[in-house]
């Protein structure tokens, strides 16, 4: 099927690339100038997409759920001694994988905690009894199990890399992730969510970001919105992404988070951003990225409202899994893919299966795939990118 460029909308395409200054004037924008930026940011989405919005059917692999980290909004985290916390085992994660393949999945997406081994006793015995000397290098070892036992693709999101780590890791990945939440070091001080997680200081998140540009990695970032940051911090952050992005071509996917507030936290009675602010924020990455980036809100954190952010120029609903829940938001379910493809169908456009490495990489890009798995890709994809699976014909 060609691209639809969708050109009866009523606006014409505005320019990417808007100033920092523009930026911070229209995500404050008022409720009056809401609909003339989301109208904006929606035709600059329309004239490098097309009609099709996408996602990812995957299983969700939590290899291990230990971290040496404690941000102060995350229940995906266990210590030591809690009955939840665990190393899931070769066994385990083939299973997961299998269930997915059976299902119609296309990726396997492989999280951890960070670097758990360099806090607890109890992770280096476990990676010790895998054979392995950290949680990275178990990730690898588990990949490569996926690739070699089923059809489903690796992507792997284990927090901060380095440049060795995310050399060995593109081995057996389709692509890489991580989340840059804030590139404030303001949110590391006492009282702040970051206070006790010194993996999220923004220079070693960067410092990833800039590797993995290096060494070609399509890659997957964006914010996490809502945990007490200003709004020149949002604004500051889609920009040092964007000048990441400027120098080697390799952000994949800009992913816009909204802060839930969960029991049992430091921050359980914060206060969570409006779906308005969360509109203006979407928009204004669009215009800051332009045409062809991916930009995607996931669903199943505004399960009622998320449709209104095809109106705030997305093309894209992140991983969705008909196996795994999402353990990171395990309060949130995901929709169901029937009910997707209905809202998306509503706004007018089409539902498509991608894989989890995009189709611009797929198409235009090869060189940033991984050699050992570029055919392997390639055979996964249609004539169009997306990904060739049964499970939108259930």
């Amino acid at each position: 099927m060609p691209l639809d460029t969708r050109a009866t909308r009523d606006v014409a395409p505005a320019r990417a690339g808007i100033s920092r200054e523009e930026a911070l004037a229209l995500i404050l924008c008022g409720d009056a100038a809401l609909p003339a930026l989301l109208r904006r940011a929606s035709a600059i989405r329309d004239a490098g997409k097309g009609s099709y919005v996408s996602f990812s059917p995957k299983v969700f692999i939590p290899l291990t759920n230990l971290c040496r980290d404690a941000c102060s909004y995350c229940t995906y985290r266990k210590e030591p001694g809690d009955p939840a916390a665990e190393f899931m085992t070769p066994e385990q994660v083939l299973a997961v994988a299998e269930a997915g393949q059976r299902a119609g999945c296309t990726e396997a997406l492989f999280m951890a905690g960070e670097r758990p081994e360099q806090r607890y006793p109890e992770a280096r015995e476990a990676l010790r009894r895998f054979g392995c000397d950290s949680t990275i290098d178990y990730m690898r070892a588990m990949c490569e199990l996926v690739l070699r036992k089923t059809s489903l693709l690796p992507h792997s999101n284990p927090g901060t890399m380095t440049r060795a780590e995310l050399a060995a890791l593109k081995e057996v990945n389709a692509s890489l992730g991580m989340m840059l939440e804030n590139a404030s070091p303001r949110l590391l001080e006492p009282g702040e969510p970051h206070h006790n997680a010194p993996s999220k200081h923004p220079r070693l998140r960067l410092r990833t970001l800039e590797a993995a540009g290096e060494l070609r990695i399509p890659f997957t970032t964006g914010l996490l919105v809502g945990i007490g940051e200003t709004v020149e911090e949002v604004v500051d952050s889609l920009f040092a992404i964007r000048d990441a992005h400027d120098r080697h071509g390799h952000i994949q996917e800009i992913i816009i988070q909204n802060f839930r507030a969960k029991p049992a936290t430091p921050m359980a009675g914060a206060v969570e951003p409006t779906t308005g602010f969360l509109l203006r924020a979407v928009a204004v990455a669009r215009l800051i990225f332009g045409p062809d980036m991916n930009i995607q809100v996931p669903p199943n954190l505004t399960p009622r409202e998320y449709g209104s952010f095809l109106d705030a120029g997305i093309n894209d609903w992140g991983g969705i899994s008909p196996v795994t829940r999402d353990y990171v938001n395990p309060e949130a379910p995901w929709p169901q893919i029937v009910r997707l493809r209905q809202v998306t169908g509503e706004r007018g456009f089409i539902l498509k299966a991608r894989l989890p490495v995009y189709r611009e990489y797929i198409r235009e890009k090869p060189r940033y795939l991984t050699p050992s798995l570029a055919e392997r890709i390639r055979q996964s994809a249609d004539t169009d990118g997306f990904a060739r699976t049964r499970l939108l014909t259930t």
